[in-house]
């Protein structure tokens, strides 16, 4: 372990060496370094379609790895803090499920707040496990669920104290944070483990200023997003452990469900997205987190648009704020959230992150440029000029406190029937719906299906917010539990 240091990439150096050997190759994949399919290498290039390439002895196994996946996971835990680092290639969906898998087996409960993204619930679905939720406190103004309170989670663990784990975002998909210090003491007190969602907290391994990453905080384990904040290809993403966790069994959870083909373009962006950050991240987000500001500030001064930062923190709920998410609120411009997105996209050809029915994100990170954050802010100035209005019968409530009736996996698996919406008051859900993004359920399997859940699903359809999850793509009718297989 000694040669080894940030300065290196060791799958991507292997890759290199190994496309220098002209290799005949008579393994898959099929495309035969691209002969077999001239338009993809039309499309992807050369080098690009050369690289990918299968599992073999020079290049090494993620299911296993040895030699140089394993020399990539080293630096990777080293760059980031962590007793061990493993490389995922199924999306940080993959690691939170890990860690949920990892900890919890059928009937085990698991303390966490109800703005979890769609991941932790499927897990919950996977391996029977049942979730504790700390309904977090909501934001009137802007209409958005906060962090857990250290008295939510003190009441949690009082409540259940045969909880496996508590688990955290760091942050929310709006820049929020809870007090990840705290939770993690109370978490280990009680002898519980403390997984932190950190799919857009990656930056905090690497910027001055920001809140506290999950490894810093002592946390058990964290599903960190790569591809988001830190630059690598999408869909790759690291899971960083704790000392307190087995490596390997941790190894065997990832093998239930990872691919066995693991794709190197995946695996060498992780190499050297890493190795980019470790030698230049906090210079990078140093200047990131300085065009945000420069943007707020921007925003804030065409009226009526709200771009929060850590105005909102309260030392608890909104324990810190994560500055690079320029999150605003654009009620009081007389337009959801959303619409002010597909504003953005048809008429000024700017992509931002989402648009739910109060607010928007626009996703600020290393490769961004001033000259874009300038286009974006006289952007929305025209958007409120030209199709803004009267702030007047819009849904600001992004959160309602759920009824959950029956487990995720007994209600996921249970007998069921599908009835148009307005028939399912009060039955029990055994589908998910959600907006995507973010992606954080409306509705879970096992939850009681209530009115202001309905208005809200209606109010968003309306909107315009991309729904998904049901089985209806249409979301005209949703499944629920028959009568024969409970309420």
């Amino acid at each position: 372990m000694e040669r080894l240091s940030q300065k290196n990439a060791p799958i991507y150096e292997a890759l290199e060496e190994f496309r220098k050997m002209r290799v005949v190759p008579f393994d898959v994949p099929g495309h035969k370094r691209g002969r077999g399919n001239p338009e993809l290498v039309a499309l992807l290039g050369e080098k690009c379609v050369g690289m990918d390439v299968n599992s073999m002895k020079p290049l090494d196994n993620l299911c296993h790895p040895v030699s140089v996946i394993r020399d990539a996971e080293y630096l990777a835990a080293e760059a980031f803090g962590a007793a061990n680092a493993f490389l995922m290639v199924g999306g940080t969906t993959s690691a939170v499920q890990t860690m949920v898998l990892a900890v919890a087996k059928r009937g085990d409960k698991i303390i966490l707040p109800r703005n979890v993204h769609r991941s932790v619930m499927c897990a919950m679905v996977l391996c029977g496990a049942v979730p504790v939720y700390v309904n977090p406190e909501c934001n009137e103004r802007l209409g958005i669920p906060l962090g857990m309170s250290l008295e939510g989670v003190r009441r949690a663990i009082r409540e259940n104290p045969d909880a496996k784990a508590i688990f955290v975002n760091n942050p929310t998909y709006y820049g929020i944070c809870s007090d990840l210090r705290g939770i993690v003491k109370l978490a280990h007190e009680a002898g519980m483990y403390c997984l932190a969602d950190e799919a857009h907290g990656t930056h905090f391994y690497f910027g001055d200023g920001l809140p506290v990453s999950a490894m810093a905080a002592g946390a058990d384990m964290a599903a960190v997003s790569m591809h988001k904040s830190g630059g690598s290809l999408t869909q790759s993403s690291f899971l960083l452990t704790g000392p307190g966790v087995s490596e390997g069994y941790v190894r065997q959870i990832i093998n239930l469900t990872q691919t066995t083909s693991a794709s190197y373009l995946l695996l060498s962006s992780l190499d050297i997205s890493r190795r980019n950050l470790a030698l230049r991240g906090r210079e990078a987000f140093s200047g990131v987190s300085a065009m945000a500001e420069y943007a707020r500030r921007e925003i804030n001064a065409i009226g009526g648009y709200y771009a929060f930062s850590k105005e909102l923190c309260n030392g608890d709920s909104v324990y810190d704020f994560d500055v690079t998410k320029l999150s605003v609120n654009t009620l009081d411009v007389g337009l959801a959230g959303i619409e002010v997105y597909e504003l953005l996209r048809d008429e000024y050809d700017i992509q931002i992150e989402f648009g739910d029915l109060g607010n928007m994100l626009a996703y600020i990170s290393i490769g961004d440029r001033q000259r874009d954050i300038e286009r974006l802010v006289s952007a929305l100035s025209e958007v409120r000029r030209r199709f803004g209005k009267t702030r007047v019968a819009l849904m600001s409530q992004e959160y309602i406190e759920p009824q959950v009736a029956v487990s995720p996996q007994d209600a996921f698996y249970a007998p069921k029937e599908m009835l148009p919406l307005d028939a399912t008051v009060g039955r029990v859900c055994s589908e998910f719906v959600m907006c995507y993004p973010p992606g954080i359920p409306v509705l879970a399997p096992g939850e009681r299906i209530t009115e202001p859940v309905l208005d809200y699903i209606r109010y968003a359809k309306q909107k315009g917010c991309s729904m998904t999850g049901p089985e209806d793509p249409d979301i005209e009718r949703l499944n629920v539990l028959s009568i024969s297989g409970g309420m």
